[in-house]
């Protein structure tokens, strides 16, 4: 395994059992970090374990499981020098068709527990002067249709984001996001898309951002261990747009 920028460094990752968590889990480990992996599969956890990584399998919609992830994680890792919350869910609708659970389902995990495990890791980010990456998303600058809760949960962590990145910074403690446009991962098939309409959307996705194709996660991922090293020292409340430039579209 070769250092980098992160050796050393003791991280927590939320939704690492797939897409964009995972990839940075990996990435990571590769770069010399010490890491502790959370999610709910048992298999890419088990996985992860053999390169290195120190599994916690948690349902993050349960209080208990997000006190115990961070508790857990920093006596594992004897402190606390990165969260990256990439945890995650999109579920289709609108304002008209879905409903309040629907809502408060996509709301509870992509904004009320990543603030909960970032208020909870703040104690241990001040000790060490570290910082927070969150997993935002295109959606949460701009606005599309047929993923209303979803957007406005992004919206959110965009704010909490900026927000926390002052609050924090006499503390030596920085905040930023990254805001991925379409990226190849499971969240769209969870939230139950079929095998077909997500070839087609991918597909389609080709002409919505610029550069003419979706992305990866491991390219999400570089932006997140850049952001996450010493090396990004003077960057704090940043939301920052990996998206082949869809973001700098208007409607297509």
């Amino acid at each position: 395994m070769s250092e980098g920028s992160l050796s050393a460094k003791r991280a927590i990752v939320t939704g690492a059992t797939s897409g964009i968590g995972r990839a940075a889990a990996e990435r990571f480990l590769a770069e010399g970090a010490r890491v502790v992996v959370a999610g709910r599969a048992e298999g890419p956890l088990a996985e992860l374990e053999r390169d290195g990584a120190a599994p916690c399998r948690v349902d993050l919609t349960s209080a208990d499981d997000r006190r115990r992830l961070i508790e857990s994680g920093v006596e594992l890792l004897g402190g606390l020098d990165v969260l990256v919350n990439a945890a995650g869910v999109l579920e289709p609708g609108t304002i008209e068709t879905s409903d309040l659970a629907a809502f408060d389902r996509t709301m509870d995990l992509n904004v009320r527990a990543l603030y909960e495990l970032s208020h909870l890791a703040v104690p241990h980010l001040v000790r060490s002067r570290g910082n927070i990456v969150n997993v935002s998303s295109v959606a949460g600058t701009r606005s599309f249709p047929g993923v209303h809760a979803y957007c406005v949960s992004k919206a959110a962590v965009d704010q909490i984001t900026r927000c926390a990145a002052l609050e924090l910074a006499e503390h030596g403690v920085r905040v930023n996001a990254v805001n991925p446009g379409v990226v190849v991962t499971e969240i769209h098939k969870r939230g139950g898309m079929s095998d077909e309409a997500y070839a087609e959307f991918l597909e389609r996705s080709r002409a919505t951002h610029p550069i003419g194709r979706v992305g990866r996660p491991d390219e999400v991922a570089d932006l997140i261990a850049f952001l996450a090293a010493d090396r990004a020292g003077w960057i704090t409340g940043g939301t920052f747009a990996i998206d082949g430039g869809r973001a700098a579209t208007c409607a297509r």
